[in-house]
Order: C-alpha cells, then sequence, then structure tokens
C-alpha cells in the first residue's frame, strides 16, 4: 500500500503525547501509534516494531511512505536499506505533495 505518515503532537505540557499516525491511501486504513517524544529515533522505533508485527508481509503492505522533511523523520530512509519500502519526502509548506 502507499501510506501517508505524519505527527500529531499533544498539548506543551510535561504529559504531552505523541501520535505516529498512517493513513493508507486507497483503503483509508489507520494506524495510530503512540511514541514517546518527537524525534527521529522514536519515530524509527515505532516503524521497527511495525517490521516486526508485520515480519514477512511488510513488503506487501508498505510499499511507499510518503511524509513531509521534518528532522523527526530523517532516519526513515533508513527502512529503504532494509527493505523494499521507498520513502517520499514532501517539498517544505506543500503537504499537498504526499
Amino acid at each position: 500500500g502507499h501510506w501517508e505518515c505524519d505527527l500529531v503532537l499533544g498539548h506543551k505540557t510535561k504529559d504531552d503525547q505523541v501520535l505516529l499516525t498512517l493513513s493508507e491511501r486507497m483503503s483509508r486504513e489507520f494506524l495510530i501509534i503512540h511514541i514517546p517524544d518527537k524525534n527521529s529515533a522514536s519515530v524509527m522505533q515505532a516503524f521497527q516494531m511495525l517490521q516486526k508485527q508485520y515480519s514477512e508481509h511488510w513488503n506487501d503492505i508498505f510499499k511507499t511512505i510518503a511524509t513531509d522533511n521534518g528532522s523527526e523523520f530523517a532516519d526513515l530512509a533508513n527502512l529503504e536499506q532494509v527493505s523494499k519500502t521507498l520513502i517520499y519526502y514532501a517539498h517544505p509548506y506543500t503537504s499537498c505533495d504526499k
């Protein structure tokens, strides 16, 4: 599938919640993952968890992932080295690229 990836941030408190959201374009399937903070290591850890969960089906389910070019998504390109998933980054201020 072709997935779009975003982060949703909670209010600015010490108990902030950060949600990693993935939506598949055609089926409108949604995945929401709570992550501890908004940094690239947390985002990558969530994707590594997904890879283990979907194991041999990963390449069939996650063919492409599109996201903005925020630093929290910087490590996603590493998925291309360990799977067949292609990562696409939108240009700044043009979320319609996704």
